[in-house]
């Protein structure tokens, strides 16, 4: 079985194949990490206001159980 790779795996796997220490690789890390932290942020605010939450709301939803009771 053959492993393909999609244009965004090739691209990594470049740019991982230059790094030299285990410091230049947690960068990349924390670069990735903060770029998908900016994205979820930025749909957490556009849900915020899309569906009219207001701090109240949080704090209810944060003190409610969402989950399937078990039987």
């Amino acid at each position: 079985m053959q492993t393909v790779f999609n244009p965004i795996q090739l691209q990594l796997l470049q740019l991982f194949s230059r790094m030299q220490s285990e410091e230049e690789l947690k960068e990349v890390q924390q670069l990735l990490s903060d770029f998908y932290f900016k994205k979820v942020e930025a749909r957490a605010s556009q849900l915020y206001k899309e569906k009219g939450w207001t701090q109240d709301t949080l704090d209810e939803m944060a003190n409610n159980h969402f989950r399937t009771p078990y039987k």
